[in-house]
């Protein structure tokens, strides 16, 4: 930790094996993680909290305040999960009022250029491909993949599992489990090679696929969807989880391709 050409506040947490290249910069109240690797030119701004084992690349801003006018000087935090890497030039602003605090889970990758905007809620294994744009108060659950350039609109959920192609415009909430493309981001099918690989048993895959067929590719509306799937689909954990994201949504889910 011992880099001359580097500043840590005195008041800043860090542990001690944590790697501090050249020109960081670290201010107060500031808490790092032990296994932390911190490259050149990364600032790291008061309120942030990184866990264990985290990398750190060049010229990243962890915790500026909120590019959001409402800010009014509250104390908010960021936090960082262990084990999770922030790739060069990553952006990731601290809280307001609303939630005090952003978040990013463990195990995430989040790439170069991506930029994670005040009270976004990042869950565990999360990958953000390089330069997606998050807006404020976004939450995405476990597991999720966003394509690169991809800008998501402020209070849009993403669900767990799910895959959303590079370049999409999401305006509304992408239920778990499922791939979304195209121009308006549409439903794809579900992420069966995804779940495969995490554990999730064939007969689940395809219980949850029969579940986004009568969601998507009847003629029924979304009201009307739900209602069949609680009255005639047997119970699993994956369909309740299906019906919770759809009837929490305050936005809207995504359309089926052949929907208008």
């Amino acid at each position: 930790m011992n880099q001359p050409l580097a500043y840590v506040h005195p008041e800043a947490k860090v542990a001690k094996n944590v790697v501090i290249e050249p020109f960081v910069n670290i201010e107060k109240n500031v808490e790092i993680g032990e296994g932390t690797w911190i490259g050149s030119n990364v600032t790291i701004m008061e309120g942030a909290r990184i866990g264990k084992n985290c990398k750190i690349f060049p010229s990243a801003v962890i915790s500026a305040i909120p590019q959001d006018l409402k800010y009014a000087g509250e104390d908010t935090i960021v936090k960082i999960g262990d084990n999770t890497t922030i790739r060069e030039f990553v952006t990731i602003n601290k809280g307001t009022k609303a939630n005090m605090e952003t978040v990013v889970g463990s195990n995430c990758l989040i790439m170069a250029y991506v930029h994670v905007a005040h009270d976004c809620i990042i869950g565990n294994n999360v990958i953000l491909a390089n330069a997606t744009t998050l807006a404020g108060h976004i939450e995405i659950d476990d597991w999720a993949i966003v394509g690169g350039l991809s800008a998501i609109h402020q209070f849009v959920k993403i669900g767990k599992h799910t895959m959303i192609s590079g370049g999409a415009l999401v305006v509304k909430d992408i239920p778990p489990f499922t791939k979304a493309g195209r121009e308006p981001v549409s439903y794809l099918g579900i992420n069966s090679i995804g779940l495969g690989r995490r554990g999730y048993t064939q007969n689940q895959i395809n219980n949850i696929q029969d579940i986004y067929r009568e969601l998507y590719l009847r003629n029924r509306n979304v009201t009307q969807a739900v209602q069949f799937i609680e009255a005639n689909m047997p119970y699993t954990v994956e369909r309740d989880e299906i019906l919770l994201f759809i009837n929490s949504s305050q936005r809207g889910i995504m359309k089926g391709i052949y929907k208008k």
